[in-house]
């Protein structure tokens, strides 16, 4: 049930930076609902299919030096994705590569910043829950 909702909640906070940097290079509610339907979808959709990929490299790092840099590639990469899918759709909305470029490059980025965030939130929030299930399991201190 966590699960569900730590999923659910990631597509709507997909959705509201979707929806506001669409209405705020389009200036239109239409092109901003469309992107809010299909742009974070489509990367909830895939973003398990990148996971995967990168922890199957992972687990083949040798060295800190390796896994620092695979680290860096792995979040270049997964921007590259959102870049990408948010490129696709706003171009598709609005048929301008230049409004397509814009989200491109705003979007995944502001998703790459605040998706962690959320994930640390919902950790502390698991974390919580655990230790009133059980309370053997230490309080950790969560921070930001």
């Amino acid at each position: 049930m966590i699960r569900a909702a730590k999923r659910l909640s990631q597509v709507l906070t997909h959705m509201g930076i979707a929806y506001v940097l669409a209405y705020t290079v389009t200036g239109s509610a239409v092109f901003s609902g469309l992107a809010v339907l299909v742009e974070p979808v489509i990367n909830v959709l895939l973003l398990p299919l990148h996971e995967a990929a990168w922890a199957r490299w992972r687990r083949g790092a040798f060295g800190r030096r390796e896994a620092w840099l695979g680290a860096a590639a792995e979040k270049l990469s997964q921007t590259g994705l959102h870049g990408g899918v948010a490129f696709g759709v706003m171009y598709l909305a609005t048929g301008s590569a230049a409004m397509g470029g814009i989200a491109a490059l705003l979007e995944p980025v502001c998703n790459v910043l605040i998706l962690p965030l959320h994930d640390r939130l919902w950790d502390g929030f698991e974390r919580s829950r655990q230790t009133k299930k059980n309370p053997l399991i230490p309080e950790r201190v969560f921070s930001l």
